[in-house]
């Protein structure tokens, strides 16, 4: 379903905005992580973890155990990260909005959308598809309520959308990058959770 969001709608969601993980998160699926909200209602909220990346397993033997056709050339090099841990085998794609599969896109926030269709991977580094992107296995996935609970027990700083981040190369890197951008020094984060 083709859905438009502006980042952090003004209705109180979280569509399109980041989520960076405090350093008291002990969840090791979202310690120091940095996820996108890609939807976010009363109901649900789903996001992709944008920094963990998948050792060992090529975006290449992906499309081959897909039986992914590419007319054009040899798959594109994107990293294929873990976007969280429900789902696990799904894949999502975020990707520059120049690209839109009808009915099957959602617009996450101004230039960068999502699609999770076999579509999306035929037309990766073809011309036509996408000019940026960004793979990943399974989603975050939270039901009514629990995103915000976690919010109000100061679990993740929220952040805007940030292509450098989204797209980077380093996921290592994408914590501190996203802390800074928000101009957050880590060392000054305390360990104790409360409200400020």
């Amino acid at each position: 379903m083709t859905r438009k969001a502006k980042a952090g709608g003004g209705d109180g969601f979280l569509n399109g905005r980041l989520l960076i993980a405090m350093p008291t998160m002990t969840d090791p699926h979202f310690a120091k992580a940095v996820v996108l909200v890609c939807h976010h209602t009363p109901e649900t909220a789903m996001g992709l973890v944008l920094n963990r990346a998948i050792a060992g397993v090529s975006f290449a033997s992906i499309l081959k155990q897909l039986k992914v056709k590419r007319p054009t050339g040899a798959a594109p090099a994107l990293t294929v990260h873990a976007g969280g841990p429900v789902q696990a085998s799904r894949g999502f794609v975020l990707h520059s909005d120049d690209y839109r599969a009808d009915d099957a896109t959602l617009q996450v926030a101004p230039g960068i959308a999502l699609t999770a269709t076999m579509d999306v991977l035929k037309a990766l580094g073809r011309e036509g598809g996408p000019a940026r992107a960004f793979f990943a296995l399974g989603y975050a996935g939270w039901g009514a309520g629990q995103l915000e609970a976690e919010l109000q027990e100061n679990a993740w700083l929220i952040g805007e959308p940030d292509e450098a981040i989204i797209f980077g190369a380093e996921p290592d890197a994408k914590w501190m990058q996203a802390l800074a951008r928000i101009g957050v020094d880590p060392a000054m984060l305390s360990d104790a959770q409360g409200h400020a």
